[in-house]
């Protein structure tokens, strides 16, 4: 079983969290919605798994680069 981190792209907030820990997971899934600069940038899971963390939540501020979820493979 293997972490993926899943990352941010740009600098920005949090604007919707769709899944939970705990949930199935396909490649190619939006996990949530970063807001900057009034454009909608997705977190995208790159593999299939199954949640494990969200460390951030709805209206936080975020950095590009910063790991907001994990998933088990």
């Amino acid at each position: 079983m293997a972490i993926v981190k899943l990352l941010t792209e740009v600098t920005g907030s949090v604007w919707k969290i769709y899944l939970k820990p705990g949930d199935a997971v396909a490649a190619g899934d939006e996990v949530m919605i970063i807001e900057s600069m009034k454009m909608e940038i997705p977190v995208i899971a790159e593999e299939s798994g199954t949640l494990k963390e969200i460390s951030v939540a709805e209206g936080d501020p975020v950095s590009e680069g910063q790991t907001v979820a994990t998933l088990t493979t």
